[in-house]
């Protein structure tokens, strides 16, 4: 019941018929809400996103599969009832690609939830969410003796100008809707840890009170990032050279093993003044709290001191010590020295003995971690090195291609060096719910809402095409313009081009007789091609996918018809096949790569640079040093040699189509989960050579794998150095006339 004088009633009615905002008193006055804190801010909203997208398998990633063909006969069976390498059985780890909101409304709501009950379910959740993101999709790229920095791509921009561009506000409505999806994934007896510095650890502290509640506030842990004397000075306040983790349980008391750290020679020399018969140093404690059993079994061990006044202490040796027990303040573990072993080049890296320690207190052996901003995959490779099952998720190609390079190198390792390790794979969202166009006033009625929506969407469809030279055309349901003979059409400016979007665009050209098609994209979904492509070709169909490049929203640009809509890379590969004593084998020989992306110019470079200045461009495939004397004569040094120089990875499906892609759909109205094939297949990753800060060459030809007669389809893969992935596939005949 309403307790409002007649004169508040009157109030309320003058302000809502004026359409203005109502006074803050009022808030408390109309609505029952007894918290005592709340943290508000504009456009709060306590909806969840709830959408379930079913997860595609792209790469299944199994390093040792291949190595030795001879051993190929005995694997099978060694695999079945062998813990280490590929999982017949039981959990695989997960990297993912996309939006982590809907990765964790997927994993939540999903069929993969019963997968993770299964493991015991979610144990440890570390995330370090970028906090002042602008240089964080941008990555620096080493070419030779140089450096190139790639600038995020229009997906990265985007999610940048939605979480980040719009001030504070955007940071904390996003943070704040996934921190409460990772509350609902947590295991009862979980933890999560997150890592923040001064720009925003106050508000997330906040946050996270309301999200666990404050009584589930564990720590404030206090960890400084620089190694002594290396905090740079500012002139007008004081260094910044720590961060802060804060760490939540979702309920009391969670998971907890106490860490410590090695004594110093201070701390020794200090505490450790006593020496027995034996030479052993040892310390005396206080006898604390210890019952009068436990201090008879203490004795018994020769662990009692007795002091001359009759009191007691307990005895501790020194080589019996575990150690300092580690306090919220960490001062003993370093940011990642640029020359470590470690180091992969991610500006927001973290070191592992930081990881180490987080997932050694808070989650045990064969317990589930997650890392739902993974960057360079540093908590994948500390879980899997202490036997830890894992799940990390990343919006940046470049960092999923990172974290692939680096679980690899550490599956390698573990191998070396006798240890157990999973297989992991490489996953996508199947498909993508379309989200509001860039620009819609959140605010809206749904219906004005839709009607912004068309208008911004209509826009950008006339901007592409303008920027690519096409004509609209209308009447068709998949098809936006007309070029050349051949039509187009656009894919969506906030989310790849997914095969679902490809498959619609097959079905109108059949009904349609449309032979030749376009299909411009900011990004494409992982694993799409050239399968799809391959499937179009059979039905008659010539559809070339090309990137749009960032220069579309440059107006002076498009006017000049500058923009170069590049196309997708090309590989070439040759397969070597022989046939002997009755054995068969096959190794795939990389012969060329072709790359056609562009960011800025030569012209422009040139114009634009001050004398005794350079500046690193990438023009149509290629990497050019433009650099100004301080005459103002400009030279320009070609980067890229070779093809290879463009190539950070590849890797082969011996077997191609050995494994169906198969999806899990949930369905909500039911509850019930069906299997269904996509009609692609998985890439198995059954050898590969990368580069790595070690060692930069390349192997070009891979290890010879032995396989039955047949007919069969070999897969090749290529990412290049900005982290974007190419597949080919070559049908051949093994034991026959190829």
């Amino acid at each position: 019941m309403l307790k409002l004088s007649d004169q508040e009633k009157q109030e309320v009615i003058r302000y809502l018929e004026s359409n203005k905002e109502l006074p803050e008193k009022y808030r408390f006055l109309l609505f029952e809400d007894k918290r005592e804190v709340e943290l508000v801010w504009n456009g709060k909203s306590n909806e969840v996103c709830n959408i379930v997208l079913p997860f595609q398998t792209i790469e299944q990633v199994d390093e040792p599969r291949a190595e030795k063909p001879e051993d190929s006969a005995l694997q099978a069976d060694l695999f079945a009832m062998d813990n280490r390498g590929r999982q017949l059985q039981g959990w695989t780890n997960k990297l993912i690609w996309g939006d982590n909101k809907l990765i964790l409304s997927s994993l939540k709501n999903g069929p993969l939830r019963e997968e993770i009950e299964k493991q015991g379910g979610l144990k440890l959740i570390y995330i370090d969410p970028p906090f002042d993101v602008g240089a964080d999709f941008s990555m620096d790229i080493e070419i030779g003796g140089d450096t190139f920095t790639k600038k995020p791509n229009i997906l990265e921009e985007i999610a940048y100008r939605d979480t980040w561009g719009k001030g504070a506000d955007s940071f904390i409505a996003m943070i704040y809707e996934r921190l409460v999806l990772m509350r609902d994934l947590l295991a009862e007896d979980g933890s999560i840890y997150v890592h923040c510095d001064w720009r925003m650890n106050s508000a997330i502290r906040l946050i996270l009170d309301e999200v666990f509640s404050g009584g589930n506030c564990k720590n404030e842990i206090r960890w400084k990032r620089q190694p002594p004397r290396g905090a740079k000075a500012v002139s007008k306040q004081y260094a910044r050279s720590s961060d802060s983790i804060l760490y939540y349980s979702k309920s009391q008391p969670g998971i907890w093993n106490r860490q410590y750290k090695e004594y110093s020679e201070k701390y020794i020399n200090a505490k450790f003044t006593n020496k027995d018969a034996d030479g052993r140093i040892y310390r005396i404690d206080a006898i604390g709290d210890y019952s009068e059993k436990s201090i008879a079994a203490f004795r018994k061990r020769g662990l009692i001191y007795d002091y001359p006044s009759g009191k007691i202490g307990l005895i501790r040796y020194l080589d019996e010590a575990k150690g300092e027990a580690v306090s919220d303040i960490w001062i003993d573990i370093s940011e990642v020295n640029s020359q470590a072993i470690e180091a992969t080049k991610y500006a927001t890296q973290k070191p592992e003995a930081l990881l180490e320690r987080i997932i050694r207190a808070s989650s045990n052996e064969g317990d589930l971690v997650a890392d739902f901003f993974c960057g360079s995959g540093t908590t994948a490779a500390v879980a899997e090195k202490l036997g830890r099952k894992w799940i990390t998720t990343d919006l940046g190609k470049f960092a999923i291609h990172t974290t692939r390079k680096r679980m690899i190198g550490v599956q390698r390792q573990l191998k070396e060096d006798g240890k157990d390790y999973r297989a992991f794979e490489i996953l996508n969202l199947g498909k993508y719910e379309r989200q509001h166009y860039i620009g819609v006033n959140p605010d809206l009625r749904e219906e004005q809402k839709q009607q912004q929506l068309a208008i911004k969407e209509a826009a950008f469809l006339d901007l592409i095409l303008r920027a690519y030279r096409a004509e609209k055309v209308e009447g068709f349901t998949t098809f936006n313009g007309k070029r050349a003979g051949r039509l187009v059409s656009v894919g969506p400016v906030n989310m790849p081009v997914t095969r679902l979007f490809v498959e619609e665009i097959i079905l109108e050209c059949r009904k349609k007789h449309i032979t030749k098609v376009d299909i411009l994209g900011f990004e494409f979904e992982m694993g799409l091609f050239p399968n799809v492509l391959d499937e179009a070709r059979g039905k008659g169909i010539d559809i070339a996918p090309k990137y749009i490049p960032a220069e579309v929203f440059d107006k002076r640009a498009v006017e000049k018809n500058q923009v170069v809509f590049h196309d997708v890379s090309f590989i070439e590969v040759k397969p070597h096949v022989q046939s002997a004593n009755k054995q068969n084998t096959v190794a795939v020989e990389l012969t060329d790569f072709s790359v056609f992306y562009s960011q800025d110019s030569i012209a422009n470079a040139e114009a634009t640079l001050k004398n005794k200045g350079s500046k690193i461009v990438v023009e149509k495939g290629q990497i050019v040093k433009v650099s100004k004397d301080k005459d103002g004569i400009v030279t320009r040094e070609q980067l890229t040699q070779h093809w290879t120089d463009w190539i950070d990875y590849w890797s082969v499906d011996f077997d191609f189509e050995s494994k169906r892609e198969i999806v899990r759909i949930h369905n909500a109205e039911t509850g019930e989960t069906e299997e269904q094939w996509t009609g692609d297949y998985v890439f198995e990753n059954e050898w590969q050579s990368f580069r790595t800060k070690k060692d930069r060459s390349l192997e070009l030809t891979s290890v010879v794998h032995e396989c039955p007669p047949g007919r069969r389809k070999i897969a090749v893969k290529v990412v290049d150095i900005f982290g974007n992935d190419t597949m080919t596939i070559v049908d051949l005949s093994v034991g026959g006339k190829k």
